[in-house]
């Protein structure tokens, strides 16, 4: 068995031990100093698996129908969070994470599925985009019409997600045959930056995942359902395509950028504890991304 079949066999494996070391090692945190390159490489990295002539191959119904259910997702969000009876700042929380991109590995995850990246690629381009608009929206709607700074979206899509996409795509289509030698790789490279980023941002929130067992259970419960139904919600849009295409819709809808969820909380000047969704969230989202990855 290659690293590379270690790597991406037990992804899971990896990332429950990521969390772990996160818990017990808050200081693994410094780990997120460094998140903007970590995700540049695992965006760039997954995207030297791309063509052009696969992106130029999308069919946009199943794209359209991705959108769509993306953008019904801070409605769940906010159901999810009545539903519980979670408090104003846990449902601020939630709304954030069905309203911000789709999570920047989802290509990865895509990937390794055995999905189509390019359209995972695309849909996490496009909402990442729109969520400039979303993002307001949904608070405004749900969240007690808190004004959302959105720069910082644009911002980090751009950085971390647009231009190492371009770049990635560009290298190949100028060294096809060099490029397409390593292929097999590339789905791992990002893999271990999956793995670095979860570990680094439960060691970020170390603190707040012990303070309340209780409410951390029933957030978990929350994101579970909110993650499931993402999952859910994607497959049906795409009812009627291949089997890649399904998977690439369900995991473009049901993986949230938690990161990005995280930080607005700040931004917005919300309670501490209003990013507790999104810290649980990341480790439910990439258990079941990778479990989904491991078993597709």
């Amino acid at each position: 068995m290659s690293l590379t079949d270690v790597v991406e066999d037990y992804l899971l494996g990896w990332v429950l031990l990521a969390v772990a070391v996160g818990v017990t090692l808050p200081e693994v945190a410094v780990v997120t100093r460094a998140a903007t390159p970590i995700l540049a490489v695992m965006v760039g990295s997954v995207s030297l698996t791309l063509s052009a002539d696969r992106f130029r191959a999308i069919d946009p119904r199943p794209l359209t129908a991705t959108l769509l259910a993306h953008l019904a997702m801070p409605i769940v969000a906010f159901g999810l969070a009545r539903a519980f009876s979670l408090s104003p700042a846990l449902t601020v929380g939630f709304v954030l994470l069905g309203a911000v991109t789709p999570e920047l590995v989802t290509p990865t995850m895509t990937e390794l599925a055995g999905g189509n990246t390019a359209l995972s690629s695309v849909v996490l381009v496009v909402a990442g985009v729109g969520s400039t608009v979303v993002v307001p929206v949904a608070t405004g709607l749900f969240a007690g019409g808190v004004t959302v700074e959105t720069w910082p979206i644009v911002e980090q899509l751009l950085v971390a997600v647009v231009g190492p996409m371009a770049l990635a795509i560009a290298v190949r289509a100028r060294y096809p045959a060099r490029v397409a030698a390593h292929e097999g790789d590339y789905p791992a490279v990002s893999a271990v930056m999956v793995v670095l980023i979860i570990g680094g941002v439960t060691g970020a929130n170390a603190a707040l995942l012990r303070s309340d067992y209780a409410a951390v259970a029933l957030v978990g419960v929350g994101a579970l359902a909110l993650n499931g139904a993402g999952y859910g919600l994607g497959w049906l849009a795409t009812t009627g395509s291949d089997r890649p295409v399904r998977i690439a819709g369900a995991l473009s809808v049901g993986m949230r950028d938690f990161a990005v969820a995280a930080a607005l909380v700040v931004t917005a000047g919300f309670p501490p504890d209003a990013a507790l969704p999104a810290v649980v969230f990341g480790v439910v989202e990439m258990a079941t991304s990778a479990g989904l990855a491991r078993w597709l």
